[in-house]
């Protein structure tokens, strides 16, 4: 941006989203607010030996039918899905890449965790038959970052190419940091979002190791997810990807593109206090919603909808009501609240994107998608988290949080659009 020139607005011109609940974003949002739960028995691995042997795996995926099947041997699947995602975005947006507009649109999609099944499978290989029999492509299918770079060899993005690392705040870092890219006037539209597939022996293994994840509803898996319920008590992975395409709104309206929603805020901090837990009076959380409604000229009365990090990890869940409290005071009881966790799982890197994602279609169709599971009230958790069933109700702005391990805090604010 030059000195002295406003910053310009960003839009959301398309969605594309992949989860446990379903291919493509109508049918994981339908899902969404008819309650469903995409929480199974997991298949993806031999579950039987480990503390937790449900998640949410994305169901009938088929990389072929997005990329080059050559292509696609030498992906991860996080790095499919990525591709998958965006080539939904893009149909959705009616945005098309050509040589005039190459230059000047980038891709910024992040992994919280990258490829993993590549690593265990090359690390069985490195150990059972020797450092020589390794894949030439083992590097290049496991770094977080080769999912933006796929989707900018695939689509013929030349501009700003960069991938975010935040662990669970990964997708709604990636969207900010796209939003600022534009805003700044260093690209005209983005490619953004995160992506996961994290279901592997040692990701269940290291995160059941850490005591995040629930391993008491293993025969209820559809029950076993339950943000800021009395009876939560760790997370269920998912997987999936979740990717919008932003533009510059001149850009948009001169092709005449079809603008759902526009983002206006962006907060982000860090905890510096411990490597896993949040900070126990919410200092990042609070600061991150407060930096991003200052940024979007807003005050708190103005949020209509927040979707919120809830996690269904005890300490995260009463944490984040604490901080919605400090921020919005006596707005907090007037505010709709949900998780859409509670019926995905946590997609770790892509959960910020898909929950930005679900604030979009909110808006789009005044309805408000549920907390299932809600069952049992916790005095801590004490505001109005659209217990069970979706409802309807307007959303002029909406609030999407977002934290992950390492004291990352990101918090995303969007509005509806108008001229």
């Amino acid at each position: 941006m030059q000195a002295g020139m406003p910053a310009r607005r960003v839009v959301v011109t398309g969605v594309g989203m992949i989860t446990p609940l379903g291919i493509g974003a109508e049918q994981s949002w339908e899902a969404m607010l008819a309650g469903k739960c995409g929480i199974r028995r997991i298949t993806l691995i031999d579950p039987t030996d480990y503390g937790c042997k449900i998640a949410g795996e994305v169901p009938d995926f088929e990389p072929a039918l997005y990329m080059d099947r050559k292509d696609a041997r030498r992906a991860d699947r996080f790095i499919q899905m990525a591709v998958a995602g965006s080539r939904m975005a893009l149909e959705n947006s009616g945005l098309q890449i050509t040589e005039a507009n190459a230059e000047r649109t980038g891709v910024l999609i992040g992994s919280g965790i990258g490829g993993l099944s590549v690593i265990e499978e090359q690390l069985r290989i490195l150990f059972e038959k020797g450092p020589s029999r390794v894949s030439p492509f083992m590097v290049p299918m496991m770094i977080a970052d080769m999912a933006s770079g796929f989707v900018s060899i695939i689509t013929g993005a030349k501009g700003p190419n960069s991938a975010v690392i935040t662990a669970c705040a990964t997708g709604a870092n990636a969207i900010g940091d796209a939003y600022q890219i534009i805003r700044r006037g260093d690209a005209d539209a983005m490619i953004c979002g995160g992506s996961e597939a994290a279901i592997t022996r040692i990701g269940i293994a290291g995160f059941v190791a850490a005591r995040a994840m629930s391993t008491s509803h293993n025969d209820d898996p559809e029950h076993s997810s339950r943000p800021f319920d009395a009876k939560r008590d760790g997370f269920i992975m998912g997987e999936g990807v979740g990717t919008v395409i932003l533009e510059d709104i001149e850009t948009a309206q001169a092709r005449g593109a079809n603008i759902l929603a526009e983002i206006v805020g962006y907060g982000m901090t860090g905890d510096a206090f411990h490597f896993t837990q949040p900070h126990p009076e919410g200092d990042g959380a609070i600061r991150a919603m407060k930096i991003a409604l200052k940024n979007a000229c807003l005050p708190p009365e103005s949020v209509d909808y927040i979707n919120a990090h809830g996690t269904s990890t005890p300490y995260n869940d009463r944490l984040e009501t604490f901080a919605i409290k400090a921020v919005f005071g006596d707005h907090a009881n007037k505010l709709a609240i949900s998780s859409t966790k509670s019926m995905t799982g946590h997609l770790l890197g892509a959960g910020g994107a898909v929950e930005a994602i679900a604030c979009i279609l909110a808006m789009r169709d005044s309805i408000l998608p549920p907390t299932i599971n809600y069952e049992f009230p916790d005095p801590d958790c004490d505001l109005d988290y659209v217990p069970n069933k979706a409802r309807p109700g307007v959303v002029n702005v909406a609030l999407s949080n977002s934290f992950g391990f390492g004291g990352h805090n990101v918090t995303l604010i969007l509005k509806k659009f108008s001229v």
